[in-house]
């Protein structure tokens, strides 16, 4: 059985930096995309960066390039989210999600994803 456990999130002002963990278990880590998903009251879960089993071309959404980086070890089978410069917009709870056989372009929709975490939250004060 798969599990995903985010851990990281918290309340911080805005400008800081906090990183979101994962650890997985129940999966063979290094063959499954990791993505980072984010939601907000009544709306749907949108993807934030997802990375390939290869590390090559992780993908960002646009809100958040050049202040996010995901990152994996497969070793520790864990993946990370360092997120810096948060904004106020980035409130959210975080969701870790993974899957396999994911073609380009199919990593940023959560249609795609079959195994998700509980959720951790990230509140960031203006």
């Amino acid at each position: 059985q798969v599990q995903l456990v985010e851990s990281g999130g918290g309340l911080v002002q805005a400008g800081d930096s906090l990183r979101l963990s994962c650890a997985a278990s129940g999966l063979t880590f290094p063959r499954y995309t990791m993505a980072w998903f984010r939601q907000t009251p009544g709306n749907e879960r949108a993807v934030v960066a997802a990375i390939s089993w290869s590390n090559d071309r992780p993908y960002y959404a646009d809100s958040v390039k050049g202040r996010f980086t995901i990152s994996r070890d497969n070793a520790k089978n864990a993946v990370y989210l360092q997120m810096n410069t948060l904004k106020p917009e980035d409130t959210a709870v975080y969701y870790c999600a993974a899957a396999q056989w994911l073609r380009v372009g199919q990593e940023r929709s959560q249609a795609n994803y079959a195994n998700w975490g509980q959720g951790t939250q990230v509140t960031v004060s203006s």
